[in-house]
């Protein structure tokens, strides 16, 4: 009989029974153990799961108070990302687990599925807590100890994996009623297959170890990927991907090892220093460089004083001791275009918005069928785009101003206002002229020939 092997609870055994036997006259049904059993089981199962809910919500409920009342910083942390919550759910299945025996006597083919569906329910829950624990454990090292922020995202991809792993083997061994090591050793003729299917896991994984020992990828950096379309801030490094959100605003996701077997840029560098390049040209007319004479030397430090060190400098020294490698100022006074060099590399230095303590140069590039390519060489004191965009504006405005002053002038393709219209004049009476009467046509008029 049902529940004679359980002394203690035979009375409320007994109760549930007679009570079920009504119910199964009151249907219509005749009395079967098996029937009695699975409602039996049923009844226990949901008292299990009202216990379970109650005692899980009792618990939580305390913990959260505890947690409240310390004003502990961690506490709220493990509240808001419903770490207790989580846990929390071990309960119901302990409880189901504890009351199980008073639902089954005897080793019945539905005692056998109902104990493997809740052990494989409770591995998972234990899983499931066991990730949301080692989640947490990793968000906090980020936020306190993770101060370079390393792509930690893939080990802890990584970790996660190997948890539910290792629980689908558990729950695989209380299916097939083996052993979980059996099944470890049974594996190894699989691994090519686990190799193919964990491909992109497995290269993910061994890049995010190179890219976070090596420092070559945190979040926040900008990055450039030649043989991508990626072209701005790194937002998240995951075991399978690298999301990088782009000037416009849209998301493109890389697979970690591309960043490692391809090569790509990161600007990390430049904005630690707190200045950012400015490396850009313009075309000289090749026409319009002369040699430099007193008097233009004159009227130029008349209308820019701040070249006058520079050339008294120059002066005082003496030409052939004049080394232009070791000056702060690079340029010359034998033509307009070397004082232009000179007064550009001068106003520089002067300029607070250009780091003087970084590389300035104003030089010469190659000569090529449009002109002498001048090249502004120098560093703004700021990494900000829109600053740098508008330093760096200034400063070619700037260079189109004063070239005219010193009679250089800037190379520019032929426009419509480059073509001067010649008219044609018309005689007001068309004359008729035969080949013989004149040798030819005269300028601004035609000829008819009959």
């Amino acid at each position: 009989m049902l529940l004679s092997a359980l002394i203690p609870s035979n009375r409320v055994a007994q109760w549930l029974l007679v009570h079920i036997h009504r119910l199964l006259d009151a249907v219509g049904l005749e009395k079967d153990q098996t029937a009695e059993e699975i409602i039996y089981a049923a009844i226990i199962v949901c008292l299990a799961l009202f216990i379970g809910w109650a005692t899980r919500n009792l618990v939580l409920y305390g913990v959260r108070k505890f947690m409240l009342l310390r004003h502990s910083t961690v506490g709220k942390e493990l509240i808001e990302h419903k770490v207790l919550s989580r846990c929390s759910h071990i309960i119901p299945p302990l409880v189901l687990l504890a009351l199980l025996p008073f639902a089954f006597t005897s080793e019945t083919a539905l005692r056998v599925v109902v104990l493997r569906g809740l052990l494989i329910y409770t591995v998972a829950v234990v899983c499931r807590a066991i990730c949301t624990v080692t989640k947490f454990i990793w968000l906090r090292f980020d936020e306190t100890r993770n101060s370079k922020n390393l792509p930690l995202g893939g080990i802890l991809d990584t970790v996660v994996g190997i948890i539910w792993f290792i629980a689908i083997i558990v729950c695989v061994s209380i299916v097939v009623n083996k052993s979980p090591v059996n099944l470890l050793t049974g594996l190894g003729a699989f691994a090519a297959v686990l190799m193919l299917v964990f491909k992109d896991s497995i290269l993910g994984l061994v890049a995010g170890l190179q890219l976070s020992q090596n420092d070559m990828l945190r979040v926040g950096d900008w990055i450039v990927v030649p043989s991508t379309i990626a072209n701005g801030i790194v937002v998240d490094v995951s075991l399978t991907a690298v999301k990088v959100q782009n000037w416009d605003n849209t998301i493109v996701t890389l697979p970690p090892y591309t960043l490692v077997s391809t090569s790509f840029q990161n600007w990390r560098g430049m904005t630690e220093s707190g200045c950012r390049q400015i490396a850009r040209s313009v075309i000289i007319d090749s026409d319009t460089i002369v040699p430099a004479t007193q008097d233009m030397i004159s009227e130029i430090v008349t209308k820019y004083p701040i070249i006058k060190a520079y050339i008294n400098k120059i002066d005082s020294l003496g030409h052939p001791d004049y080394n232009p490698g070791l000056a702060v100022v690079n340029g010359t006074n034998q033509t307009n275009l070397g004082l232009f060099r000179a007064y550009m590399c001068q106003w520089l230095l002067n300029n607070p918005a250009i780091r003087s303590d970084e590389q300035i140069l104003v030089r010469l590039m190659p000569p090529t069928g449009e002109g002498i390519p001048l090249q502004i060489w120098c560093f703004t004191a700021t990494t900000n785009f829109t600053a740098y965009e508008a330093i760096q504006s200034a400063v070619f405005e700037h260079v189109a101003v004063t070239a005219i002053d010193f009679g250089l002038r800037l190379f520019n393709d032929p426009s419509g206002t480059d073509v001067t219209t010649v008219t044609l004049t018309q005689p007001s009476s068309p004359q008729t002229e035969t080949p013989s009467s004149t040798s030819g046509p005269a300028t601004g008029q035609s000829q008819t020939q009959k």
